[in-house]
């Protein structure tokens, strides 16, 4: 068994959330990542590892079965670029690039949840 960082999320709890939700959550860490990245390695490091374990639990969640290709292309992209030698020539600004949509459409979800 896996040890988790984020031990309810991964006992079934991340299934519960949509698509959008979860990817906006792995948005926040990885907007973390890039903030912290080159001025504090350990705390950039953690953002990272949860990221990337948010993003393995939505890989593993069977509604995004037909999203896997994608899923995992963007894991190893992800560790590509902070963990290895940046092949795709990624940048922070890409990065944020990708994920803003989904941080901006998870936060309009939780004001409509709200409301």
């Amino acid at each position: 068994m896996m040890n988790y960082i984020h031990k309810e999320l991964a006992s079934g709890k991340w299934q519960t959330f949509s698509f959008m939700f979860q990817m906006g959550n792995i948005a926040s860490d990885v907007s973390r990542v890039i903030m912290l990245h080159g001025i504090n390695k350990e705390r950039s490091m953690g953002a990272l590892q949860r990221a990337l374990e948010l993003l393995d639990l939505t890989i593993e969640d069977p509604k995004n079965i037909n999203r896997l290709k994608e899923l995992r292309q963007l894991r190893k992209a992800l560790a590509d670029y902070f963990c290895v030698d940046n092949v795709d020539q990624s940048t922070d600004q890409h990065w944020t690039n990708y994920f803003y949509p989904f941080a901006y459409a998870a936060a309009i979800d939780r004001e409509n949840a709200n409301t």
